[in-house]
């Protein structure tokens, strides 16, 4: 084969499997909190923090999830989670809230999992479901800071700011991001309309979670597609090479035959 070809062949083969690598490649997974449904400023909303498992040796034992001291919440209630015991932990306010008229003078400062059994192995997530509220009325989103410990004693330290126009820290803390009250209507008015929405949180949060599964199972899918893809144009890369070099290899015999 001519060597200029030859060296375009691999050249095309090289990038191919390259391309193949860095859409195969995961990429890093971070502790994250979203809302099931919307986190309406001045409501009450049942948020997850979705914590993956980064380790090939170790399980994740225990997940703190540190809440913000300027933007306290009065209510915050862990919905059980099978092997895993929740710890809510409060602290005294500097500045009392007023909620629903009465002053309340202490908030929840840290939620804190432990795992009473195997933990997160390796390969696997695992989500912990908070209803919380009265949300602040004066902030677009709330940043919390987690920390992930590991069967091994290693200890992520998710709690880097994300600034807006910077690149992503490389251990961002998980934000919640806040949406504008509808029709300028906050949740949460009432002692009924508070467990009615806790209530109607519980029931949708099932869903929500079986919609967020669906998500990921979807983008799994996506992904497999997207390698099959890649695989597919390397193997036509490859079969184009070796069309090339039978009719050359053809071309040099009938020469020499020629000749």
């Amino acid at each position: 084969m001519n060597p200029t070809v030859k060296s375009r062949v691999l050249l095309t083969a090289a990038t191919s499997v390259t391309a193949l690598f860095a859409l195969a490649s995961p990429a890093l997974a971070h502790v994250t909190v979203q809302p099931d449904g919307e986190a309406a400023k001045g409501g009450y909303a049942t948020i997850g923090f979705k914590v993956p498992n980064e380790r090939d040796d170790a399980s994740t034992t225990k997940l703190e999830v540190t809440f913000p001291a300027e933007q306290p919440l009065a209510s915050v209630l862990p919905q059980p989670v099978p092997g895993w015991k929740a710890e809510v932990t409060k602290g005294k306010l500097d500045k009392p809230l007023k909620v629903h008229g009465s002053e309340i003078t202490e908030a929840v400062t840290k939620v804190t999992w432990t795992a009473d059994g195997k933990g997160i192995e390796p390969g696997f997530f695992q989500r912990f479901p908070l209803s919380v509220g009265q949300l602040p009325e004066d902030g677009d989103q709330l940043v919390f800071k987690a920390l992930q410990t590991y069967s091994n004693k290693e200890v992520v330290r998710w709690i880097e700011v994300p600034q807006e126009g910077a690149e992503e820290p490389r251990f961002p803390a998980p934000v919640l991001a806040l949406s504008e009250a509808a029709d300028g209507h906050h949740g949460g008015t009432s002692g009924a309309s508070d467990k009615a929405g806790d209530d109607a949180h519980a029931e949708d949060g099932k869903d929500a979670k079986d919609g967020e599964d669906a998500k990921d199972h979807a983008s799994e899918a996506s992904g497999s597609d997207t390698t099959a893809r890649v695989l597919g144009v390397v193997g036509i890369v490859v079969g184009v090479a070796g069309v090339a070099f039978g009719v050359l290899a053809g071309r040099r015999r009938d020469t020499g035959a020629r000749s």
